[in-house]
């Protein structure tokens, strides 16, 4: 069987450029765990990889919907399954990179067996929010304060989802998880965790937050915006996006909005961090220092 390894860690810590080397070292391809970088026209803020970049080797499950299209973590799994497997079929590694660690939980354990989505549910739910920003959080906070405490105010898609299980089976989503524990059918791979110190991360964040702005991150947004997608999708609302959209509709000043994305952009990283630190099969390298030949040793681990 040939090799899966995974690269994780918070946002800006240099994923990108290691898994291309990783991945040329190996004779892999990279798959794509990031839960924004699977929308088309999202490339700038999101720090998708360059057409130059994707041409150094293979790349899968990038640009694979649209900003306004639903996806969850079922129809992750689902595809990143099947490519992991066409990968392999042909004797090539796999190299997966990204920072969201529930789209790798749920590749690695599998996703507990909950109800299928209910779309007018969900659209039932989503006019709530529309009509009070906020109500949705809070009204999770007050029926499964565990839950709620794992998910950000701002991720919309998991509070709806957190709340339709509820509505639909009568049982938390967190006793869900609980029961299930992600112990489906495990997948076996490396999982190598890229970290730096708080002071320079959030330099490599500020400074990135910066090479977005000047790579044209406000006319992305804007064109986002004539293409149809709204303001108010899970997309739209993610860091860089929604202050490209308060900034466009006068909300925010251009530093103002740079500032925002900056600050929201840190608080980011630390939620990232705080879900991959319990993990302990993760062997955590120095995301500053760390050259190929380290990666490669602790993926043989």
């Amino acid at each position: 069987m040939t090799a899966v390894v995974a690269l994780v860690g918070p946002t800006g810590v240099g994923k990108t450029e290691r898994s291309l080397a990783l991945a040329e070292a190996l004779g892999g391809e990279i798959v794509n765990c990031d839960s924004r970088q699977i929308y088309r026209g999202m490339d700038v803020g999101t720090a998708k990889p360059s057409a130059a970049e994707r041409a150094r080797v293979p790349h899968h499950l990038f640009d694979i919907v649209d900003p306004d299209e639903s996806f969850d973590c079922a129809r992750y799994r689902s595809l990143a399954r099947a490519a992991l497997a066409e990968i392999q079929g042909r004797g090539r590694s796999v190299v997966l990179v990204g920072g969201t660690g529930l789209y790798l939980k749920a590749l690695r354990f599998g996703l507990f067996p909950g109800p299928a989505r209910d779309d007018a549910v969900r659209a039932s739910l989503l006019e709530r929010e529309r009509a009070a920003p906020g109500c949705l959080h809070r009204e999770l906070a007050g029926v499964d304060a565990e839950a709620a405490e794992r998910i950000h105010p701002n991720d919309l898609v998991r509070v709806v989802r957190a709340l339709e299980v509820l509505q639909l089976t009568g049982t938390r989503i967190s006793e869900w998880q609980a029961q299930h524990r992600f112990a489906g059918d495990r997948l076996e791979m490396s999982v190598l965790g890229l970290r730096a110190e708080r002071s320079v991360l959030h330099r490599r964040i500020d400074e990135r937050c910066v090479r977005m702005l000047d790579a044209g991150l406000i006319d992305e947004a804007r064109g986002l915006l004539a293409a149809g997608c709204s303001p108010a999708s899970a997309a739209m609302t993610s860091i860089g996006y929604r202050e490209a959209v308060a900034h466009l509709g006068g909300e925010l000043t251009l530093e103002q909005a740079l500032q925002a994305m900056q600050r929201s952009t840190r608080r980011f990283a630390k939620r990232q961090m705080t879900w991959f630190r319990p993990d302990p099969t993760i062997r955590w390298l120095d995301g500053e220092n760390a050259e190929l030949d380290d990666l490669l040793a602790a993926a043989a681990q």
